[in-house]
């Protein structure tokens, strides 16, 4: 009978310990998830498509890649125009991934274009094994890219509905209609503490002056205000602060003229020329800048999205390119209520309504 207790005790000790062992196993198992789930992040892979040409209109999306990244926590990939220069501002911004290069023109011979092109595309996106796709256009041709690429998950403008779609209502509407987002930030761009501490020193940029982006370029003639008007707001800026002026234009002969036309004055030492370096290098510059005046130019478009208030000189272009972002403050020509192509109000622009509004920002 005592034999019997005790063989059944310890079997039932044995029982017990035997329990104990997976329950151990799966606590472990447990404690590992939670540490490679802090570690390794699932994050979907995601591709947007937007493919306008230039720096603005990249910009201008901006919100709605970010709203996507929001949607399902994960970094979104941008296939992307060379002509938007994506790469050279958007490589520190925490809601982008890869940066994929639509390699496409007019001519037809690059290594995108044309039917054969199309096919090079696919097995490009391929590699990838995206499991959603948003193609902000309502081209066929990206439609049937998507699906001969095995890509799961498609989301796309209406197909052939190409007119008079605006270049941001039409995307709200899309990620309402399709995921219920509402979408109403500001553009954003990121980049490094260290980055812009490093601009401080590299340029001598004193936090106790004003320090002025000055965005004298632009893609066309129509656009790039005359130097008279720029030197006229820095001798007004001059005559009531200490101030550095930043001037933000490309190599094109025109803004070199423009350009020169102000450094050949006696404001030069107040003038900080920055045509030799490239957007990646102007960006922590710009971002220690109090505020911007700017052409309707990439440089608007970038210290917007930088978090600059940015005052636009709106010529000859929509509205819409001057004013999408609370950081912007447009400027019309005198005498216009607003402004589109064909405007051509360039010599209209007034110095003096520019610089109240800088008065108006700073204070």
């Amino acid at each position: 009978m005592v034999f019997s207790i005790f063989k059944l005790k310890s079997e039932f000790k044995t029982d017990i310990e035997a329990a104990k062992i997976p329950l151990i196993f799966v606590i472990i198992k447990i404690y590992i998830k939670n540490i490679l789930s802090k570690v390794y992040k699932y994050h979907m892979k995601i591709l947007a498509i937007q493919n306008r040409m230039g720096i603005g209109d990249t910009v201008i999306f901006l919100p709605f890649i970010k709203a996507l990244y929001k949607k399902f926590n994960s970094p979104i990939s941008l296939l992307v125009k060379e002509s938007s220069k994506a790469d050279q501002y958007l490589s520190q911004t925490n809601y982008i991934d890869k940066i994929l290069i639509l390699e496409r023109d007019s001519n037809n011979n690059t290594r995108h274009s044309g039917l054969l092109g199309s096919f090079n595309l696919i097995n490009d996106l391929k590699k990838y094994n995206f499991e959603k796709i948003f193609i902000f256009n309502s081209s066929l041709r990206f439609n049937l890219i998507a699906q001969f690429s095995n890509i799961p998950g498609i989301y796309q403008y209406p197909l052939f509905n190409k007119n008079k779609q605006h270049i941001t209502d039409t995307p709200k509407k899309f990620l309402k209609d399709k995921l219920d987002i509402n979408v109403n930030e500001d553009p954003d761009i990121q980049i490094s503490d260290d980055l812009i501490s490093e601009a401080i020193k590299k340029f001598q940029i004193n936090k106790n002056e004003l320090n002025i982006l000055m965005g004298i370029g632009g893609s066309g003639p129509t656009k790039r205000i005359p130097s008279r008007v720029f030197l006229e707001v820095i001798d007004k800026v001059l005559k009531i602060k200490k101030c550095k002026f930043f001037l933000a234009t490309g190599k094109n002969n025109e803004e070199q003229i423009i350009l020169n036309e102000i450094l050949d004055t006696k404001y030069r030492n107040f003038c900080v020329p920055l045509d030799k370096f490239s957007i990646r290098e102007t960006l922590p510059i710009i971002k220690n800048c109090n505020l911007s005046i700017c052409n309707d130019s990439s440089f608007s478009h970038l210290s917007a999205a930088l978090g600059v208030k940015t005052i636009t000189l709106m010529a000859d272009t929509p509205l819409i390119y001057g004013n999408y972002s609370s950081n912007m403050f447009p400027i019309l020509p005198d005498g216009e209520e607003t402004v589109g192509h064909n405007t051509l109000g360039k010599e209209k622009i007034n110095s003096e309504k520019i610089f109240n509004k800088l008065i108006e920002i700073t204070n």
